[in-house]
């Protein structure tokens, strides 16, 4: 089974083939540290940190950086009204993102540079795009020459010939093309600087990743990834100034879905976003995992509480099972996979393989949990039980769920214990007509998702004429 995964700048799915055997270099884009993480900064972090725990599933050595943007005009202008030093409120921040995705259980990246940390790094990149003639001065800012490289857009899929046509960007004349970007800014009064060769000032955006990246990574490494939102001009941005520098940088670039409320991108600037803190606050950080992995990482996925309820259901009936293992007599920590659990544990490896379908993953996630009801149901031994529980537990590891005891996990919900050992008509029926919804959206992964679900729990469908209808499988 061979790893695969999308790649933005080839728009096709490809082998794994890492720079340095049985090593993955993975850097991926963190926070601008101006305010609480929303749920769409979730999604990215989980998304990578089970990309991680897959990877290290299939024996790699994952060497992980995401950095934290630490100097940025809206870090310094929200300092500025809250009279607090940049550094002091940008630390806040941090402080508040490593609290809310612990809480969602996320693994730390190997390393999280900040951007001041290196900017004298900079300073000697942004000189030699200079000497090299792809930037550019400007009355002590310094901007790289977007025309000077050939292949600007070949990761965003743009023409700049046609993006210059119908161009609506902000026009200074001191550039040679709208599209020029800023690597380096001269300093305002009332805002941090550093001095350099044309004069003090700070680094430009996009030239912190190159930066960072080139010197913990090294010149070419594995995969790049962010949200889709970076596409362009971030990561465009990125990839024309490594490689202007001579560097090959990211073989493949990976880029997550945004999540939507009523259809639209969450985002601050919409302010239609909810924060990490405001969802844990309702519900527990397992089933706004599980909600965020539901649906494939590319794709976007609608946030709804409706959506987290049923997730939330979802993740009662696999600790249900759990729980009545542990009843039957089975030690839920030292159980061990077995030969009879391999099939679907290859299934599920293989769905993780394909583009990390967690969706998929979790249909077979939940075979399992079907088969370990049977189980217990007919009173089978605890040796025949054990490699269930064992299975499962290890594909929950992989996403990062199903982490906790039974009995913990209930006493946050002490009435969860009890609501569907076995789904009513009426849970049944309301399910199907989620379905039909999730399907009306074409949104086939959560169709599919609850299709699953439901088989895990025995309850077939069956769609005719136009009508889904049910049967108990026999």
């Amino acid at each position: 089974m061979t790893l695969v995964l999308y790649n933005t700048l080839n728009g096709k799915k490809e082998p794994f083939v890492p720079v340095e055997t049985g090593r993955v270099l993975l850097y991926v884009c963190g926070p601008t540290v101006y305010d609480h993480s929303h749920i769409g900064h979730a999604r990215a972090v989980i998304v990578f940190d089970v990309l991680v725990r897959h990877m290290e599933s299939l024996g790699y050595d994952v060497t992980y950086i995401r950095n934290f943007t630490d100097v940025d005009d809206k870090i310094i202008n929200r300092a500025n009204e809250a009279g607090e030093e940049y550094l002091s409120l940008a630390q806040r921040f941090i402080d508040s993102f490593h609290e809310d995705m612990d809480a969602l259980g996320n693994k730390r990246p190997t390393r999280e540079p900040r951007a001041t940390e290196f900017i004298e790094l900079m300073i000697k990149d942004v000189e030699a795009l200079v000497e090299s003639g792809h930037a550019y001065t400007v009355e002590g800012d310094v901007y790289f020459d977007v025309g000077s490289y050939a292949d600007y857009g070949k990761l965003s899929g743009r023409d700049l010939e046609d993006m210059q046509a119908g161009a609506r960007v902000e026009v200074d004349e001191r550039k040679k093309s709208p599209w020029d970007f800023a690597l380096w800014k001269a300093s305002k009064p009332g805002e941090p600087a550093w001095p350099s060769p044309w004069g003090n000032g700070r680094p430009g955006w996009h030239i912190e990743c190159s930066t960072m990246s080139y010197n913990l990574l090294g010149s070419e490494f594995d995969i790049h990834g962010g949200g889709h939102d970076l596409v362009f001009p971030h990561h465009e941005n990125e990839m024309a100034q490594s490689r202007a520098l001579g560097r090959q940088f990211a073989r493949s670039w990976m880029h997550n879905g945004f999540v939507r409320v009523d259809h639209e991108k969450m985002s601050k600037s919409l302010g239609n976003f909810f924060t990490v803190k405001e969802v844990l606050a309702k519900y527990p950080a397992e089933v706004i995992r599980l909600f965020l992995l539901s649906t494939h990482y590319r794709g976007p996925i609608d946030f709804s509480d409706e959506g987290l309820e049923e997730t939330r259901r979802s993740l009662n009936r696999a600790y249900r099972a759990l729980k009545k293992a542990a009843d039957a007599g089975v030690d839920l920590a030292l159980a061990q996979p077995g030969p009879v659990t391999e099939e679907l544990r290859q299934k599920f490896v293989e769905a993780m393989n394909d583009d990390l379908n967690t969706s998929r993953a979790l249909g077979h996630m939940f075979e399992a949990i079907k088969e370990l009801n049977r189980l217990v149901s007919t009173n089978a031994e605890s040796g025949q039980i054990a490699p269930w529980v064992a299975e499962i537990r290890s594909m929950g590891d992989t996403l990062g769920i199903l982490s906790q005891n039974p009995d913990d996990w209930f006493a946050l919900a002490p009435d969860a214990g009890d609501d569907g050992d076995g789904l009513t008509p009426d849970k049944i029926e309301a399910m199907i007509e989620a379905r039909a919804e999730a399907r009306k959206q074409k949104n086939w992964a959560e169709a599919d998702r609850i299709r699953d679900e439901l088989k895990a729990q025995g309850i077939v469908l069956e769609d005719a004429g136009g009508k889904t209808t049910w049967r108990v499988e026999a």
